[in-house]
């Protein structure tokens, strides 16, 4: 289903609608089985992120409450999407996506756990990051918030990625590089996003 899915979109929004831009898609691995994260105001990052390393398929981390219908769980789980107790995590919270990360599986993550622009970052990427031994790779997005407004309005929607942050550069207590690469992450992202929406407002 997550193929078919992807490759729709793929076909409509890239191919036919050209409204992706895809900056340093270099720094991506060439091989899926890292981190992505990505800023978050809307859903539609979790499509343009999807979208951005396709043919790679991503397993995104999703709030439980939205598996509680029959049809959306039969949905989100059909698309790679796992459930997450936001307000009580325990260790299945960090079980799964670790498995799928040495399944060699991507898992997409949005470390803020808010649609609200500027929220703080949280620490559950660089600790998968560190149980896992993946790497990190940080991404920031810019345009449509809506999708009516991606399929039909005039703006485009651009996705940027950066270096990887590895959690075995870290030689430190595992509290230490979690606390170490959540800063180096929050900073990443901000630094990305100030620099990529100076960009596109000056053009």
């Amino acid at each position: 289903m997550y193929k078919f899915f992807a490759s729709l979109l793929y076909l409509i929004i890239v191919v036919i609608r050209r409204k992706l831009k895809v900056i340093d898609k270099k720094y991506l691995p060439k091989e899926p089985g890292y981190i992505l994260t990505c800023t978050h105001r809307s859903m539609v990052e979790i499509v343009i992120l999807a979208l951005a390393v396709y043919p790679q398929e991503v397993n995104y981390m999703a709030k439980k409450e939205l598996f509680k219908n029959k049809f959306m769980n039969g949905f989100f789980s059909s698309v790679g999407a796992f459930p997450v107790n936001r307000e009580n995590p325990g260790p299945s919270t960090l079980k799964t996506p670790v498995k799928l990360l040495k399944e060699n599986k991507t898992v997409g993550m949005f470390p803020s756990g808010s649609r609200n622009e500027g929220a703080p970052i949280k620490k559950g990427a660089a600790t998968i990051a560190v149980l896992s031994k993946k790497q990190i790779v940080p991404a920031v997005y810019q345009g449509p918030l809506s999708f009516s407004s991606l399929l039909f309005g005039k703006e485009k929607a651009v996705i940027q990625f950066s270096p990887s942050i590895d959690p075995n550069d870290y030689d430190m207590s595992k509290a230490e590089a979690i606390a170490a690469i959540t800063r180096d992450v929050d900073a990443r992202m901000k630094m990305m996003s100030e620099a990529l929406e100076k960009k596109i407002t000056e053009k």
